[in-house]
């Protein structure tokens, strides 16, 4: 991917977490991450106490990621855009690899971002570096039934 394909993917992203907005739900309240960005309400925080529970059923992406890192930055906006073209078919998920090292490391993450596909808990499809919204939405779309 060209420089200028991820500066155009990285705007949109931030286009697309701009439209998805705040969380009106009492129960899910938007909250700023590690990188003082909020998350979107289609985005799952997962870390290794509720990794398992989350990512157990159906197709989630989980994007593996640390807030010093300069590429999962560019990530993040796309992620949240996969999210919401998503939703309702898929679940997306982050992992901060430096809060939840145990899950990093049973994945085997030694780079990041690290994109993973999950299917009933079981990896399907993996990508390392940054991603554009086309190429994980097709794959989350090959795995669902």
């Amino acid at each position: 991917m060209s420089l200028k394909q991820t500066i155009v993917y990285a705007a949109l992203g931030v286009f697309a977490v701009a439209m998805v907005g705040c969380s009106n739900e009492p129960n899910k309240p938007n909250k700023p991450d590690e990188r003082g960005q909020t998350m979107t309400a289609t985005e799952i925080e997962l870390t290794d106490v509720n990794f398992d529970n989350e990512a157990s059923e159906g197709v989630m992406l989980v994007d593996f990621w640390a807030p010093w890192c300069g590429p999962c930055l560019t990530q993040g906006p796309i992620v949240a855009k996969v999210a919401a073209v998503v939703q309702g078919k898929a679940r997306v998920g982050k992992c901060n690899v430096d809060q939840a090292s145990k899950t990093a490391t049973r994945f085997g993450i030694q780079s990041i971002p690290t994109l993973i596909v999950l299917k009933d808990g079981s990896e399907v499809e993996r990508f390392v570096g940054v991603r554009g919204d086309a190429e994980l939405i097709s794959a989350i779309e090959r795995h669902l039934e």
